[in-house]
């Protein structure tokens, strides 16, 4: 059995043709990128812990499957977020009674205030946590997944790219569009709050 240990200086890549030959070496993989895909798996869909570690469970079982399709020119982060990506939103478009209700903790929304995000300060300090959460999540989908992906996982235009399979621009004008989106709820609620 490998060691997590024996993994943590190894590239994904390097982690990639060790688990071709000893599918041992998957396990480190599957370690590396247990948290984050589950992170976001859960803000994209928002569905329940058992349905999150089932959706987990088969992109992992997925990735393992087609490990040797697996293109070293591109990330291994984005080719495991794109199967991770394209599981959720079909296992979504499978659920009959779907709705999205997605909670998220202090420390990430604090990240995503920090973030490159460009709303004005003031405007994103006097709105609550809560009314933030509502807005982001009643972003239509593929607006709050380019969201997601931008400014919660910190992925680079080429790697949402990667992982949608969208043209680059495409991405810019989706981030784009969000971030306006988001801007203009904003201050409709801060209106809302102030003539209330």
């Amino acid at each position: 059995m490998v060691k997590i240990s024996d993994c943590e200086h190894k590239t994904d890549s390097e982690l990639v043709a060790l688990s071709l030959k000893n599918q041992d070496y998957y396990y480190c993989l599957m370690k590396r990128y247990e948290s984050p895909l589950i992170n976001y798996i859960y803000r994209l869909s928002g569905m329940n812990r058992m349905d999150l570690e089932d959706i987990l469970q088969e992109v992992f079982i997925l990735t393992y499957q087609n490990l040797n399709e697996y293109n070293a020119n591109f990330k291994f982060s984005s080719w495991i977020y794109r199967i991770a990506h394209n599981y959720t939103i079909s296992t979504m478009r499978k659920k009959t009674n779907y709705n999205l209700s997605i909670s998220w903790d202090e420390y990430d929304l604090e990240q995503l205030l920090q973030s490159d995000l460009n709303l004005e300060n003031n405007v994103i300090q006097k709105i609550d946590y809560e009314n933030l959460l509502n807005l982001i999540n009643n972003l239509p989908l593929k607006y709050r997944e380019v969201f997601l992906l931008r400014f919660v996982e910190g992925k680079d235009y080429q790697e949402i790219s990667d992982i949608l399979q969208k043209p680059i621009g495409t991405v810019g004008t989706l981030i784009n569009r969000a971030k306006k989106m988001l801007s203009q709820k904003i201050e409709m609620d801060k209106q809302v709050q102030k003539n209330g």
